[in-house]
């Protein structure tokens, strides 16, 4: 199969959907590899790296697009890549379209299959090619909210873990799940007073058990998020609805109550964000403030640390791009009902609900596809 790695072009995106050692498989396996020229360079994956590794190298976009049957990406395509989609070919990325109105009806009129990363499950009813990016992001984002609760940056000025004689910063996590417990994690680590908030008693009786106490848990109710809200430095939003818009949390009005200079980081903004008041930003200009709140809401969150990222996504996707280079789209979701779970639009249909359901929009059952 002809399988193309296009550079990333959205804003500080440096990951790149396959690593030299990615592409040496697939070359070995009798696949054609083409990457585009400077494709790795963010990432810290030289040219010469692909070249030793089997693949081809061009440099004119165009010609990557046009020739490849299997397009791999990290992120969704922009509207400049939408144009170049188009029928037969098969789009490999994560996509989040329930957020995306516009794109979802561009990858209706390409005609493509679009096959999204976020929406393929496991036995376990996991998300095995979310997780990794969801494990950076979780991590980052203790990060970035320390970050953000600097006073040069807008924030109250408290240092996460205190000092001796002085109270640590006060974090919720809303949101038990991978992003959440790497968020809780990070931020006890650092010496924070970490809750974690989340619908499910089994996952908060894994996290009580798995951390012996030394965070919080607290069932999740709108009391509870109040009180997070008035009490709490750092909030941190990582819930997931797969495939579907996040639900907003914290409206504009709950604002008012929070200390001024808080913080909210929103890792849910690739789904809608679950803050009334969030707005994708940037690595560029990451931040804005809303009634005396920082809000960090970057898009692209593991893209910043673009080396460990895409490592940690090739040992996730490499199975399922080899399923589909042996296989062709078709055969390997009609093996794999949970890859099957990852086709969210073919041939100008939606085939994942949430997303149809979101935009009012015809929902086409992907088993029908399939044989």
């Amino acid at each position: 199969m002809k399988i193309a790695v296009p550079k990333e072009i959205k804003n500080h995106e440096y990951r790149v959907a396959l690593t030299p050692t990615g592409a040496r498989e697939l070359v070995g396996r009798g696949h054609a590899v083409t990457v585009q020229a400077g494709a790795g360079e963010g990432a810290g994956f030289a040219d010469a790296a692909y070249e030793a590794a089997g693949a081809r190298l061009e440099a004119d976009v165009a010609t990557v697009w046009n020739d490849a049957e299997l397009i791999l990406k990290v992120k969704e395509p922009q509207p400049e890549e939408v144009a170049r989609l188009t029928q037969g070919q098969t789009l490999f990325t994560y996509l989040h379209l329930a957020a995306e109105e516009a794109l979802t009806r561009g990858l209706m009129g390409s005609g493509a299959t679009c096959i999204a990363y976020e929406t393929v499950t496991d036995r376990q009813g996991g998300l095995p090619l979310l997780a990794p990016m969801s494990t950076v992001a979780g991590r980052m984002a203790i990060q970035a909210g320390a970050h953000g609760l600097e006073k040069a940056q807008g924030g109250s000025g408290v240092l996460l873990p205190g000092v001796p004689g002085v109270a640590p910063a006060r974090v919720a996590v809303i949101g038990g799940g991978v992003v959440g417990e790497n968020a809780a994690r990070m931020a006890l680590g650092l010496g924070a007073e970490v809750t974690v908030l989340d619908k499910s008693i089994p996952r908060l009786e894994a996290l009580d058990d798995r951390y012996q106490g030394h965070m919080k848990t607290v069932f999740s109710t709108a009391d509870a998020i109040d009180e997070a809200v008035r009490e709490c430095d750092l909030i941190i939003g990582a819930v997931l609805i797969p495939g579907a818009a996040a639900p907003k949390l914290i409206t504009r009005a709950m604002l008012a109550e929070m200390k001024p200079g808080s913080v909210l980081v929103d890792v849910a903004i690739d789904q809608g964000g679950c803050f009334e008041t969030s707005r994708p930003t940037t690595h560029a200009d990451p931040t804005y403030i809303v009634d005396g709140v920082v809000h960090y809401c970057v898009a692209n969150m593991p893209g910043a640390v673009a080396r460990t990222s895409t490592q940690a996504l090739t040992n996730a996707t490499l199975p399922f791009v080899t399923a589909l280079a042996d296989k062709g789209w078709q055969q390997a979701l009609a093996e794999d009902p949970h890859f099957a779970a990852g086709l969210n639009v073919h041939d100008g249909r939606v085939t994942y609900r949430a997303v149809a359901e979101a935009f009012g929009l015809e929902w086409a059952e992907p088993q029908a596809l399939l044989g």
